[in-house]
This record gives structure tokens, sequence and C-alpha cells, in this order.
């Protein structure tokens, strides 16, 4: 059995109105599963987006001090993170530094969600991928749905265009 919560579990929150964290805290302290699988209910979609500090183009770290940070919000946005303004990203661990999860009633609701909250995020004194995810949630493939592991190496091999300098969006 794997006990650990993957990163993704918010997605499967967003959509079930299950916390998975607080289920797994109760059992850990010896109470009974609350649900059955029977009991679950999928309703609508969820996008996440893990921010990470790195080049977003080339996905080269990008350590360093956090200078100012905005998180979105409004409904259906989820952000977890442990940054903020003057955090310090290290150099020798994982780049991720939040995840920002959108739901919607439909795959449509939660990308334009997912679009704005990535329009309001700020995080400046260090690079991000949050470039290459607007980039993404623009793009047509992906509004269309049906892409595979492989999209996302085909997309930058296919389009020289994309900025080269974390800038989306610029020539």
């Amino acid at each position: 059995m794997n006990t650990r919560v993957q990163v993704e579990h918010p997605v499967t929150e967003m959509i079930t109105g299950v916390d998975i964290v607080q289920e797994q805290i109760r059992i850990a302290f010896g109470e009974k599963l609350r649900y059955r699988q029977a009991d679950i209910e999928l309703k609508g979609h969820s996008i996440e987006c893990r921010i990470n500090a790195e080049d977003p183009f080339k996905f080269t770290p990008s350590p360093g001090r956090i200078v100012s940070w905005h998180a979105p919000g409004g409904p259906g946005i989820r952000v977890d993170s442990h940054a903020y303004a003057g955090y310090f990203v290290p150099p020798n661990y994982d780049s991720m530094i939040g995840k920002v999860i959108s739901y919607g009633a439909t795959r449509e609701q939660a990308i334009k969600r997912m679009q704005i909250a990535l329009s309001e995020m700020v995080v400046e004194g260090i690079q991000t991928n949050i470039p290459l995810h607007r980039e993404l949630m623009i793009d047509a493939r992906f509004i269309e749905g049906g892409t595979n592991i492989h999209y996302l190496e085909q997309k930058l091999a296919d389009k020289p265009d994309l900025p080269k300098d974390g800038k989306a969006g610029k020539k």
C-alpha cells in the first residue's frame, strides 16, 4: 500500500468534496473511514498547475528570494503553498513553490477560472513557470482536450516562437 498523498490530491478533493488529508489524519488517529466508495460522487472538472521556481521554457532552477507574492483567489480557486514575500527558494530541493487549482462545473469553466487565476498571480524576484502555464491555458489543443504525455514536449518543439526569456506573450 502506498500511504503517501499524491501532489495532485487537490484535484480529487475539488471534484469529490472529500478532504483526503483530513481523512488520512483521522485514520492515523484510529478513527474509522467516514466514506465508502459508493458514497463518493464525482462532480465537475478541476485543473492543477504546479508553480515551480524555474525558467518557464528551459526548466532550469531559479533559486533566490521572492520579493513579491500575490496568490489569486475567488470562486473555484484554491492555492496551496508555503511561499511568501521574503521566502528564500533554496537551490538544493524540489523547485515547486505552490499549486494553483481551479474547479468548475464544466471543463471550460475550470480552464477559464485557471486563466484568470494565473493572470492574477504575482511572484517576483525569481523566475517561475507561470508564463508557460498561461500559454498552455490558451492553447487550442489543450482547450480541445485529448492531449497525451508528449503534448508539452511537442508544443515546445513545434513552437519556436515561444518566448525564451520567461515573458509569455512577448516576442
